[in-house]
């Protein structure tokens, strides 16, 4: 049986970039290694349970992807994958892409007197109630273009590849969107996103070599 990845980019040879910029997020995330431990142990007082997804800790409920912690150069975070339904009642929450970004939220730290457990734990009761209550974003049929959580992300990981996205026309955007979007295992979406992060580096449309 054939891969399910069965594009064809055989002139297309992804050298460095995925391997550079996994080192820089892997660098990042060992700068607030520790805080993220005391986030992740906060997150498993809940009962939830953890998956390796792409490349980083995953909490879910009943397999339902609910919330994961990482670092970047200047912060570090919890992201919340239904965000959008939380009440958010002290005003944390971040949509990191207005208008792109439908459902995923990020609450940002920049030291370790910003963790306030009994806070942090209500949001994630909250976002465990929301699963069980079934509230999951429903993408709307329309022309607006929603990043996948996974590939947000990696745009928020890197400044370079969220500028170079950016600066993608909205049709191009799409494309590389509908790309991903179209993967249905997760091995296969890792793939197709290193595929793709040297070409948006380059300002490379999906599709150009065709046109």
């Amino acid at each position: 049986m054939p891969p399910e990845d069965s594009g064809d980019f055989s002139g297309f040879k992804p050298i460095s970039a995925p391997n550079y910029l996994s080192k820089k997020a892997m660098n990042r995330a060992e700068i607030w290694q520790d805080h993220i431990y005391r986030l992740q142990t906060i997150i498993e007082n809940t009962g939830l349970e953890s998956a390796i997804k792409w490349g980083g800790k995953v909490y879910t409920y009943k397999g339902k992807n609910v919330v994961s912690a990482g670092g970047f150069k200047n912060h570090f975070c919890l992201w919340f994958y239904n965000g959008v339904f939380l009440s958010d009642p002290y005003q944390k929450l971040i949509n990191a892409q207005e208008g792109k970004t439908k459902a995923l939220r990020h609450w940002r730290f920049q030291n370790a007197e910003e963790i306030e457990e009994e806070k942090i734990l209500e949001y994630i009761r909250e976002a465990i109630r929301n699963e069980e209550m079934g509230k999951v974003w429903k993408p709307e049929k329309s022309g607006e273009i929603e990043i996948p959580d996974y590939f947000q992300q990696k745009l928020d990981e890197s400044k370079e590849l969220n500028e170079a996205f950016e600066a993608l026309t909205p049709f191009k955007q799409k494309e590389y969107i509908e790309y991903l979007e179209s993967a249905k295992r997760e091995a296969t979406q890792i793939s197709r996103m290193e595929k793709i992060i040297p070409m948006i580096l380059e300002g490379i449309g999906l599709n150009d070599k065709y046109r």
